[in-house]
């Protein structure tokens, strides 16, 4: 049978040192009562406890036990503190001194009719407890039986030994035979007994150790899954207070779990008082948990989606509720990018047949204006109304170029860029510029990175001058235009922010699509010519814009692409 844990077998016996101590004092303190003039009158149960066994106790015998048991303690103490022994060895030693002292106690306090004969067996439980085996019991009940037996001989023969015919009456003999057969019955009965109890409370004390560790372990599992997701989890009472909330929860809320907890659901800003009632009260219908919802966190606002189930227990009985909640800030943009994506695709190919079907009648209604326009010199007002369908011939063909420029196909010129140089380069043209008007203001920001990117510079200048020329258009009454640049991993990022007049969110829906200029004198062609540019290199395209607060486009390439397309849009200015 496995030994009994060392950390809980020190306690024990730490224990059983102090135990001993106090039942050694509280059998002998009567003693002394007896000894300076007996119990208080009137007290029945002193009377009774001290009796006749401490009247006839022998002072030299009561001494003994005092010394005895004062130097077992000590010792015990002091073995258990410098742990020189084994604490198997220890208890072994407790136990067997306790036999001893037992003895002593019978044989001092009242011999035969000694209560403190019942201690044999509360010795023999504890070793079947402590030491952990039927064998050992079974020897302790042995050195119980042996020393109780020889105590009983002693006294029955009145201290002659051997007894000697006729020196022991035959009824005393009876009762001594009888008087060792109780104890015989009596001491390997509560060792069996004992020990049988000690090994199933052992076993059960493992099992129940097994099945909190095994517990334990699954609670912390289950606290690293939900850790761990990525997804953020609330758990609520039915009055919808925030019982926990995991890591991702925190960060996405961007709040701890001290500020969540104890507070109320409605404080997250994922639900509002009604959507929480009908959340709770569709919990039951599968499918119609699963909301979404918009909220800000400083300057950004995040799509949340999340949904509602009940939290049981284990008889099913619901307690709470379970709040599982994910950002879906950058699905939607993604998704939102895919859709662009396709639908330029498709623009595209439409845009190249319809700008080649009416490039052709375009260019025969120009010559023919042309034509007419010297024959009829004469006449003043066909002439001015020739001059319009020029006019608009040639506005009609720069928008049939630009179609073709965003559709049409062309063998890339990639080299290694100094793209610092070349953004400062036309920077310092821009500023030179006759769009820049007196209340602009103009920022560059750029970190050094020299021969990084590989890319066409003439796509380059293409995304420098649409996204600064849109930038300075939204701000017609001045502003600032910061421009910055640099290195983010594998990426080189670029930002464009402008303090406009920025775009609503149906605006920022159609910013890449063809003739969708926000402003009067534009083709609607530079942005989706930057896309597709961008779109071309593997990169990414974002805007942030809002009414009133400017608008922020951020381009990212990848540095060193490891394959280019071989085909690309045209992208000369």
């Amino acid at each position: 049978m496995p030994k009994t844990p060392q950390i809980s077998l020190a306690r024990q016996l730490r224990v059983l040192v102090v135990a001993r101590l106090l039942v050694v004092t509280a059998i002998v303190a009567p003693w002394f009562l007896v000894l300076i003039g007996g119990p208080p009158a009137g007290s029945n149960f002193l009377a009774n406890l001290t009796g006749q066994i401490y009247r006839e106790a022998n002072a030299a015998g009561v001494q003994a036990i005092l010394i005895f048991a004062f130097v077992a303690t000590v010792s015990y103490a002091l073995l258990l503190q410098s742990r020189k022994l084994s604490l198997q060895a220890q208890a072994f030693l407790q136990l067997a001194g306790d036999l001893i002292l037992v003895s002593g106690l019978v044989y001092t306090f009242g011999g035969i009719q000694s209560p403190f004969s019942m201690l044999y067996p509360v010795v023999i439980v504890l070793a079947a407890f402590h030491l952990g085996q039927r064998a050992t019991a079974t020897a302790f009940a042995t050195a119980a039986f042996a020393l109780y037996t020889g105590l009983l001989m002693l006294i029955y023969t009145g201290g002659h030994w051997p007894p000697t015919v006729g020196s022991v009456a035959p009824e005393v003999t009876l009762r001594l035979a009888y008087n060792i057969l109780v104890a015989l019955v009596g001491f390997y009965g509560v060792a069996l007994l004992g020990s049988t109890l000690a090994r199933r409370t052992q076993l059960a004390e493992e099992e129940l150790k097994e099945q909190r560790e095994r517990v334990a372990y699954l609670r912390v599992v289950y606290q690293d899954i939900i850790q761990s997701i990525l997804s953020g989890l609330i758990t609520t009472d039915l009055e919808g207070r925030i019982v926990s909330v995991n890591q991702s929860g925190q960060r996405i809320l961007e709040q701890t779990a001290g500020q969540l907890v104890g507070g109320s659901i409605l404080s997250t800003e994922l639900v509002d008082e009604v959507t929480w009632d009908r959340l709770r009260s569709q919990c039951g219908d599968q499918g119609k948990g699963r909301n979404e919802t918009s909220i800000r966190r400083g300057e950004r606002t995040l799509i949340i989606g999340f949904s509602l189930s009940w939290l049981k227990d284990a008889e099913g009985t619901p307690h709470g509720y379970i709040l599982v909640f994910q950002d879906l800030t950058e699905t939607r943009k993604l998704q939102e990018e895919l859709r662009v994506r396709d639908r330029m695709a498709a623009v595209g190919e439409l845009a190249a047949g319809i700008a080649h079907e009416i490039g052709n009648p375009l260019a025969a209604i120009s010559g023919s204006a042309q034509m007419l326009a010297g024959t009829l010199a004469a006449d003043e007002s066909a002439a001015k109304l020739l001059n319009i369908i020029l006019k608009e011939s040639r506005r009609l063909d720069r928008t049939i170029k630009g179609f073709l420029r965003f559709a049409g196909p062309r063998e890339r010129r990639p080299v290694r860029c100094d793209v610092g140089q070349l953004i400062s380069e036309h920077f310092a043209l821009l500023k030179n510029s006759d769009e820049v008007a007196p209340q602009h203001l103009l920022e560059l920001d750029l970190e050094p990175e020299a021969d990084l990117l590989v890319a066409d510079p003439d796509h380059l200048s293409q995304i420098f001058w649409n996204l600064a020329r849109n930038a300075l258009r939204a701000m017609p009454d001045g502003g600032t235009l910061s421009v910055r640049g640099g290195q983010e991993g594998d990426l080189y990022r670029l930002v464009f922010q402008d303090t406009g007049r920025g775009m609503s969110e149906e605006e920022r829906a159609k910013i890449f699509q063809p003739f969708q200029s926000s402003f009067d004198r534009g083709t609607g062609i530079g942005m989706a010519i930057v896309y597709r540019i961008v779109e071309g290199y593997g990169g990414r395209l974002r805007v942030a814009s809002e009414p009133g607060l400017g608008t922020t486009v951020t381009v990212e390439l990848p540095i060193l692409p490891t394959e280019l397309p071989t085909m690309e849009l045209s992208a000369h200015p």
